[in-house]
């Protein structure tokens, strides 16, 4: 959940210390927690000189990786290490919120926090400030929120370029020093057989569901199975019966009832906003409301449930169409579809499938300080956006291909 409703929106600075991520990186802490809680064992970086290069020259740096998994920000401490650099990374305020000791660590290892649901001029502000003084690299996540698709990039966020063109403006005033961006592809690969821990995983879900596994189903068809009776389940939670039609056009039906009954609730009017843009209109809405005085218990429960409800329309349409098919699927695909079902219906992802992380670190894209044009399509987010997908689909080819043979 990315709105938090025990307490308003108080921004949290970063921590400039050094000492902390020191003894972090020295005691070999982040190894210790990716093992044991991501199932991370071991992990390779690459293009690490392109980074270096950019250090070497001074420039305001931002890394823009593509987010899939929770283990993301800890992963890139690993290129971190190895050049010596401390970094600063923006993060949802949520995260700052599911424990004293998260938020606690997270600020120590240079967090600081954003308000998703509203303008959060401090968080802006902080950013633009740490790329034009060069101070220390800043980890900025593009796509905005993680999903377990590890081989495709969701649609980027506008912030990106917004924050680092204003830097740029900034710096080139300062110092006429520059800021650019590295694209970052984080992949994900599986160190050994999976099949017996998905058999393990999907007996424990069929069971969940009250089902038998057929003793001629293959690991891939009670996986897609499974996928169709988590999206029955919401289908049923939500509109009183399964849908009728195509998957995709069931998906598209439930969307619409979900956020076209939050609307009305709220007052809000939808355009020709996408689905992503409505989620995010219904968040702020929500965490705008939320606090006032004449909000009675009722209707904050009803604000909670509107807030579960579109996080999960945000989940199903961040799950690509063909992600299984035959030709496509890879062990990893079959890891990340199982652990979804896991998260959307456990709340919580087994993690005892053991990955390896390739980061790969890509050429300095060099940010203009100009406004971005008014066109469709801003020339700096299209850049980055063609050079992960590049990283990624790379990068994809190197999961093995699932067989059926277990």
């Amino acid at each position: 959940m990315t709105v938090v409703f025990d307490r308003t929106y108080e921004f949290v600075p970063p921590h400039r210390g050094s000492l902390w991520p020191f003894f972090t990186q020295k005691l070999r802490l982040v190894d210790l927690y990716l093992r044991r809680k991501e199932g991370v064992v071991s992990w390779e970086c690459r293009g690490l000189e392109h980074l270096k290069e950019s250090l070497d020259r001074g420039d305001g740096i931002l890394l823009a990786p593509n987010h899939c998994r929770y283990a993301d920000p800890l992963v890139l401490g690993w290129p971190a290490r190895l050049l010596k650099a401390n970094v600063f990374a923006m993060a949802s305020w949520h995260l700052f919120n599911q424990g004293k000791f998260d938020g606690f660590a997270i600020q120590k290892m240079g967090g600081f926090s954003i308000n998703r649901e509203g303008v959060d001029r401090q968080a802006l502000d902080t950013a633009m400030t740490i790329l034009a003084t060069a101070e220390r690299p800043l980890i900025l996540f593009p796509e905005g929120t993680t999903n377990r698709s590890n081989d495709v990039l969701k649609p980027l966020l506008d912030g990106v370029s917004f924050i680092a063109r204003s830097a740029a403006r900034r710096r080139k005033k300062q110092s006429n020093g520059k800021v650019v961006i590295h694209p970052v592809g984080i992949k994900y690969l599986c160190t050994d057989d999976i099949c017996p821990w998905a058999q393990e995983r999907l007996l424990a879900l069929e069971k969940g569901f009250g089902w038998q596994a057929p003793p001629d189903f293959s690991i891939l068809q009670r996986t897609r199975r499974l996928v169709k009776g988590a999206f029955a389940l919401r289908e049923v939670q939500y509109l009183g019966e399964p849908g009728v039609g195509t998957l995709n056009q069931r998906r598209d039906a439930l969307i619409a009832s979900i956020l076209q009954r939050i609307e009305n609730r709220l007052g809000l009017v939808s355009g020709q906003e996408t689905t992503r843009e409505r989620v995010r209109a219904i968040r702020a809405e929500i965490a705008s409301q939320f606090f006032r005085e004449d909000v009675d218990e009722a209707l904050k429960i009803h604000f909670r449930q509107d807030v579960v409800a579109v996080d999960m329309v945000q989940e199903i349409i961040s799950y690509p169409d063909s992600y299984l098919d035959a030709d496509q699927v890879t062990d990893t695909r079959i890891v990340e579809t199982i652990q979804r079902i896991e998260e959307s219906i456990l709340g919580k992802a087994d993690c005892g499938v053991t990955l390896r992380a390739v980061i790969q670190i890509g050429e300095p894209i060099t940010v203009p300080a100009e406004k971005a044009p008014r066109a469709d399509v801003d020339p700096l987010m299209f850049q980055l956006k063609t050079q992960l997908e590049e990283m990624l689909e790379n990068l994809a080819s190197e999961a093995r291909p699932f067989s059926d043979c277990c």
